[in-house]
């Protein structure tokens, strides 16, 4: 397992680079798709990483307590050739098991996760509804996966974004497994 932070790639301000992705449902996702909500929450992620399953819970109360407002969308850009445990029909699987109601997609191609410059699993990037990034970081303060949050970041980030106020500290990077890059 290889350990890494996130890193800027997006800066803040930026626009989200568009997507075309499978979603777990079997239907094609874009970008647009979401033009209806007050923000955007992106997080790459993947089933098997152990720093990604210490955040179900958080994953899901995110979607419970925004959801409604900003549209949450995950990710998962491994090699599930190499990580089968993170292959489609495993998206399916873990999104039922884990009670996911959030759109899931798959980058097979990799191609989304390099836009974006994710580089570990979870690498959330929440933007505003003009698609613009406002924060790429951390979902809470429990940086291993057996600490315990004391901080929800992500969720005071969108009830600052949905009230108007400025997010102060726009990158406060994750931490996770690297994401699983194909060989080329």
């Amino acid at each position: 397992m290889v350990l890494l932070e996130s890193q800027i790639k997006l800066k803040t301000g930026d626009i989200a680079p568009d997507f075309e992705l499978m979603g777990i449902d079997d239907k094609k996702h874009s970008l647009s798709d979401y033009n209806n909500y007050k923000g955007i929450l992106i997080i790459f992620m993947c089933n098997h990483c152990p720093y990604v399953k210490a955040k179900v819970d958080a994953l899901n109360e995110l979607y419970e307590k925004c959801g409604k407002d900003i549209a949450m969308i995950g990710i998962n850009s491994n090699d599930s050739t190499d990580y089968p445990e993170d292959s489609f029909d495993a998206m399916k699987q873990t999104a039922k098991e884990k009670g996911f109601e959030f759109d899931y997609l798959v980058d097979e191609t990799q191609e989304v996760a390099r836009k974006y410059g994710a580089m570990c699993t979870p690498d959330p990037f929440l933007f505003n509804a003009q698609k613009e990034l406002v924060f790429h970081g951390k979902i809470d303060n429990a940086m291993k996966p057996d600490d315990e949050a004391t901080e929800k970041t992500m969720i005071a980030n969108i009830e600052k974004l949905l009230s108007g106020k400025k997010i102060e500290k726009d990158f406060d990077p994750s931490i996770g497994c690297s994401i699983k890059w194909k060989e080329n």
